[in-house]
C-alpha cells in the first residue's frame, strides 16, 4: 500500500472542479484509492465522497492507494494536487 499525506493550499479547498479532476485522475488506475479527512474514507474514484468531506483550506488530507498500480496511481494524484491545490 502506498500513502502520502497533503496540506490542502488552495483558497477554496477542495470544491467541484478540483474534486472531479481528482476523481478522473483516480479513474485512469486500477487499485483501490482513498481519501482520508478528519477521520473519514472515502472512494477517490467517487465525486460525492470527495465533495461529502468538505476540505477546506489549510486541511491535511492522506491519499492511500492499494493495487497492482499502487505507487504510479499516488504519484499521478499527488501531480495532481500539487497543480494548484496543495502540498
Amino acid at each position: 500500500m502506498a500513502e502520502k499525506t497533503f496540506k490542502i493550499t488552495a483558497d477554496t479547498g477542495i470544491h467541484a472542479r478540483p474534486a472531479t479532476q481528482l476523481v478522473n485522475k483516480a479513474g485512469q488506475y486500477s487499485s483501490d484509492i482513498t481519501l482520508e479527512f478528519k477521520g473519514k474514507s472515502v472512494n477517490l474514484k467517487s465525486i460525492m465522497g470527495v465533495m461529502s468531506l468538505g476540505v477546506g483550506k489549510g486541511a491535511e488530507v492522506t491519499v492511500k492507494a492499494e493495487g497492482s498500480d499502487a505507487d504510479e496511481a499516488l504519484q499521478a494524484i499527488e501531480d495532481v494536487i500539487k497543480e494548484g491545490l496543495g502540498e
